[in-house]
């Protein structure tokens, strides 16, 4: 029987789960979400979210990790044997962002070569979708394959399977321990930067004035929910995963807190940087700064190079900065995703970490080749915006609900952690999952399929995008219900022997 993998050092630990919870989203769409919501008001909601949600339920996932040692599936069937299907639901909504999260990768490769001669030219909204993505087909149509795209996303998975293979100590430890240290100093050379050019005043001006008027608004105290919940990898099944390699001996809320904080600093860091090259852009066009605002893929291909076209000096050097730190970012968040699945599948099927590897992170690869087709980028929008919102979203809130309310493991999982950690859990941390983080993860998913059933039988505001109903169907609902349909099929099939037989260990373990 294989031995458990096993952190080399708890700063390798920490470095990881950073690894993981820094992601793109971190950079093009923190920023928005903040100006959008308050600008510096927004960070009262924000914070409160991560004291009530964030760091505790990263508490909750690293002990359940931690107490009963296995992947996301295994820790959720020694915690009780009828959940184990909510551990293959986060591991199957990992598995399908991953086969698209790895083609965004890919384009941030190619930018970043690009940037030394700003290939991109003037019209960047025009070469991102016409000249590089080759944007010419129908949502629905794959088209051919575009070469640009294809060969990068080879690199990528290369990378990331490498990475895998090496195992958890010199692989996953050793990668993040390269990725994490740079991704910071890259990006406090783009902040730098960023801050110096003319304009910067006024961006930043805009990102931190407080508008206090919102903190009445209910949508807004959702919205920092939403964002600190994505943006911890929260119900991914990778803090679980990561943790069932902690050594016996591990501060798990400190740990917790070490990365909700160090998540969130990068966060506010991404938002200096963001709005003070926006402040730029809006004065060198004669523009309110709310005019050149953009978040999400908008932000970084098009937006960005128009910002870097018109810098007075170095315009190459930034550009290959800041897209070689969107490559940094993704990798060490994608490893981290596609960990999960070789965890659950190792165990589940009692596979050599190579045949797991091989088995699952192959089958992602393949899939992703879709996403790097000529009709790639629809395929790709529909997929995140359903899996994304209807599937983390769903289960997070299914299990915080399952723990807290029907298996009533929080005084358990309470006590397994303040036996090992410097810092005891209190009354806050079960009032948090009990009460506060259910109710606000219950109204967000009500408001979500509220808000996407008027838009079904509206004929005005159409689908999605403006989808047609067969692409949504296909696209997009479809890809979240087979995450939850290859979840329940896997939990039908028998445990391979040896995790059955560490299962007798673990509970000794766990005492």
């Amino acid at each position: 029987m294989e031995k458990r993998s096993q952190w080399g050092t708890r700063a390798g630990f920490i470095l990881a789960a950073m690894g993981s919870a820094i992601g793109l989203g971190n950079i093009w769409r923190f920023p928005a979400v903040a100006y959008e919501n308050g600008g510096g008001a927004f960070f009262i909601p924000y914070l409160f979210a991560l004291l009530t949600a964030g760091i505790p339920l990263l508490v909750m996932e690293f002990t359940i990790g931690h107490k009963y040692r296995g992947s996301a599936p295994l820790s959720f069937f020694r915690m009780n044997k009828k959940t184990e299907w909510l551990g293959w639901w986060a591991v199957l909504v990992s598995f399908v962002i991953s086969t698209y999260y790895a083609v965004i990768i890919a384009w941030a490769i190619s930018y970043s070569y690009f940037a030394f001669n700003l290939s991109w030219g003037q019209d960047t909204e025009a070469f991102l979708f016409s000249d590089y993505l080759n944007l010419s087909v129908d949502p629905g149509q794959t088209g051919s394959l575009v070469p640009g795209v294809f060969f990068p996303l080879i690199l990528v998975w290369l990378i990331t399977l490498g990475v895998l293979f090496k195992g958890v100590k010199k692989g996953i430890e050793a990668a993040n321990k390269i990725f994490i240290p740079t991704l910071v100093v890259l990006f406090l050379i783009i902040v730098l930067r960023a801050i110096t050019l003319p304009g910067a005043a006024e961006g930043l001006q805009t990102f931190f004035a407080p508008n206090f008027d919102t903190i009445m608004n209910g949508s807004v105290w959702v919205a920092a929910y939403g964002q600190i919940f994505f943006s911890l990898s929260i119900a991914f099944a990778i803090m679980i995963t990561y943790s069932s390699y902690l050594p016996k001996k591990s501060d798990i809320t400190n740990n917790a807190f070490i990365t909700g904080f160090g998540n969130s600093s990068f966060e506010l860091l991404a938002g200096i940087g963001v709005f003070g090259a926006l402040g730029f852009m809006a004065q060198q066009n004669g523009v309110g700064v709310e005019e050149v605002v953009s978040g999400g893929v908008g932000l970084a291909f098009v937006v960005f190079p128009q910002i870097i076209n018109e810098m007075p000096a170095l315009n190459g050097l930034f550009g290959f900065l800041f897209f070689f730190s969107l490559v940094l970012a993704g990798l060490s968040s994608l490893i981290s995703i596609s960990e999960t699945y070789v965890a659950g599948i190792k165990e589940k099927l009692g596979l050599s970490r190579t045949a797991a590897v091989g088995l699952g992170g192959g089958l992602a690869a393949l899939i992703s080749i879709l996403f790097s087709t000529q009709g790639g980028l629809f395929f790709l929008d529909a997929a995140d915006y359903f899996i994304n919102q209807f599937g983390v979203a769903f289960v997070g809130l299914v299990e915080v609900v399952i723990v807290a309310w029907f298996l009533r493991k929080l005084t358990d999982l309470q006590n397994h952690a303040n036996g090992i950690s410097d810092m005891r859990l209190g009354s806050w941390w079960k009032i948090s999952l009990g009460i506060i983080t259910p109710i606000i993860l219950g109204y967000m998913m009500f408001d979500l399929f509220r808000q996407n059933l008027m838009k079904q039988f509206d004929t005005e505001t159409g689908n999605y995008e403006g989808y047609s109903d067969a692409f949504i169907l296909f696209g997009g609902w479809s890809v979240a219900a087979f995450a939850l349909a290859v979840g329940i099929l896997l939990t039908l099939k028998r445990w391979h022997a040896s995790s059955l037989k560490e299962e007798k260990q673990g509970k000794e373990e766990v005492v």
